[in-house]
Parts: C-alpha cells; structure tokens; sequence
C-alpha cells in the first residue's frame, strides 16, 4: 500500500509545484505591472537630482531601458533566487533584507501562531461541550471582540496596561524573551477568535453525527469522546484556516512590528511601496506568495492524517 502511494505522492508534489511555479510568474507579472503604472519611480521623491546624475543611477539600476527589457531581466533572476539590490538601502540586496528581518517575524509568528492554535481550539472545544450555557456565551463573547477590535487598538491597551499601568513588560523593542509576550498577544488576538469559533461550529457538528451518538451509549468518558472521535474530523476546517493564517504571521504584521518598534520583515513590506522600491515590493511579495502556497501544500500532505477517508489529491472516499 505504501509503495503504491509514494508514486502518487511524488506525482502530486510534482504537479503542485509545477502550478506553484506559474502562480509566482503571475504574480511577478501582475505586480510588475501595477508598480510601473504608478506614476513616478524610486528617485522621484529625492531631492531634484541633475540630469548627468540621475542617468547614471537610473543606469546603474537598468531603470533606462525599455520595461520589456526590465521585466525579463528581473524573471531571469527571480528564477535563480536573486531578487535584486534595493533602490533605497544601497549595499544590500532584496535577500539580504529577507535574510536579516525574517528570522524576527518567524520567531514573532511563530509564538503566536501556537498561541492561537493552543488558546482558539481549547476555547472552542469548551464552548461546544457546554453549548449554551454562561461558559459558551462567555466564550462567543470574547471571540466577537477579538474579532472585531483591530490588532493596534489591542496593542495600545496592553502596552498602557502592562508597560505603565503595572509596569511588568517592556513597551517596546526586541531585546529578549520578555519583549515577545505583548506583541505576541496582540498579533494572536485576531487569530485566536476564529480558530475559537471555527472549532465550535465544526465540534457542534461532529458532536451531533450518529457515530458520536453510538460512542456515547457505549460509555465512553467525555473527554475521550472528544479527544479520540470527534475532534479529529472538527480540526479540518481549522487546519485549512492554518495555512494561510501561519503565512500571514511568519512573514510579520506592519501595524504590530510598528508599535512595538520590532525589526521584522513587516515594516519593510509597507515602506517600500511608499519608497517605490520596486524589487523589495517584488521581492516580499514573491517570498509572502510563496509562503502560502508551501503553507496549502503542507495542510493538504496533512489533511489524510486527520481524515483518512481523504486523499492526497483531495478526494474524499467512500
């Protein structure tokens, strides 16, 4: 059964990236596209330069020759992984920027990620077992605010809370294991109200199926009843939300790093549109596409460990 799944999976994994490879064309393509209908480019908003000096940047940069020509080189070396210098930090490359930045949103995303994960799917199983009682409405309560209350405004409350109120954490920075905790809380608020209300919905319904009904008349404790049978299928709407949503926060949040002055890959995704800075908006955006596409890939190599009934290409059985 194994050897015969392994040409499948290797099949699969194949086409995946094949299709994975063409996505990031497109967005290369659209992207590009979008930048230089802007009006302006990466030097207009500096100080006038004189001609004699602006053609000779524009020239080091290849911003002279003809977008065609700007466009293929720029495909050409997208495809070997170089993703060009930046126009507004001289000396460092578009890899350079990713190499330095995100390792501090992986580690920022990842503690919240599994924040999210832990505290939504304990909070949804609590508020379907105790469907419609204070715990449930309790629970729904805090997940309509989570949801609804923007990270920034969270993040300004904990930090006047926590940082001056009862000054017990750092305001701001990224110094070390304490300065984690507020940024963290902030950026897995959001997060964490979905996955609540995605496990609830999903454990309610797996909860009223007739193999529950069965397990129940036959003794089964509570909490193996949840555990052991019904939670699995419940997690499948969770683990689809996980992909993108684990992206999202690996690649940082602008709003978050900013207020917490975090050095993370965020900051520079939003000020180099403002800065015009072609290649790293290319290039972030090509790193952030890639990201979720190896995040789906991942859920969907995931998926039939939950379901068995699921195969590797998606199809359910019978």
């Amino acid at each position: 059964m194994l050897e015969r799944k392994e040409p499948e999976l290797a099949i699969y994994l194949a086409k995946r990236l094949l299709g994975a490879c063409v996505v990031l064309w497109a967005i290369i393509t659209i992207t590009f596209g979008l930048m230089h209908a802007i009006p302006g480019g990466p030097f207009t908003q500096e100080k006038k330069l004189p001609p004699a000096v602006m053609a000779t940047v524009e020239a080091r940069y290849h911003l002279d020759e003809p977008l065609w020509s700007q466009y293929v080189d720029y495909v050409r070396h997208a495809a070997v992984l170089d993703l060009g210098p930046s126009y507004k930090y001289p000396g460092k490359t578009v890899n350079d920027i990713i190499a330095e930045t995100f390792p501090v949103s992986a580690q920022l995303g990842i503690i919240s990620l599994l924040l999210a994960i832990g505290a939504g799917v304990l909070a949804g199983m609590a508020a379907a077992w105790y469907k419609n009682t204070w715990i449930d409405y309790a629970m729904m309560i805090g997940a309509t605010l989570g949801v609804s209350v923007p990270s920034f405004i969270l993040a300004a409350v904990l930090i006047q809370l926590f940082a001056f109120t009862w000054p017990i954490l750092p305001a701001a920075l990224w110094k070390g294991p304490a300065y984690v905790i507020l940024p963290a809380l902030a950026l897995a608020a959001q997060p964490t109200a979905f996955i609540m209300r995605l496990t609830r919905s999903s454990l309610l319904d797996a909860l009223g199926q007739d193999y529950i009904r069965t397990a129940r008349s036959r003794g089964i404790g509570t909490r193996s009843l949840i555990c052991r049978h019904a939670l699995r299928n419940a997690l499948l709407p969770v683990v689809s939300y996980i992909g993108p949503l684990a992206a999202a926060l690996l690649t940082g949040s602008f709003i978050v790093e900013t207020i917490f002055a975090i050095p993370g890959l965020g900051r520079h995704f939003v000020t180099s549109i403002y800065n015009r800075d072609y290649t790293v908006i290319l290039g972030i955006t090509v790193f952030y596409s890639f990201l979720i596409m190896m995040m789906n890939l991942l859920i969907d190599v995931i998926y039939p460990l939950l379901d068995p009934r699921i195969t590797i290409d998606g199809k359910k059985e019978g």
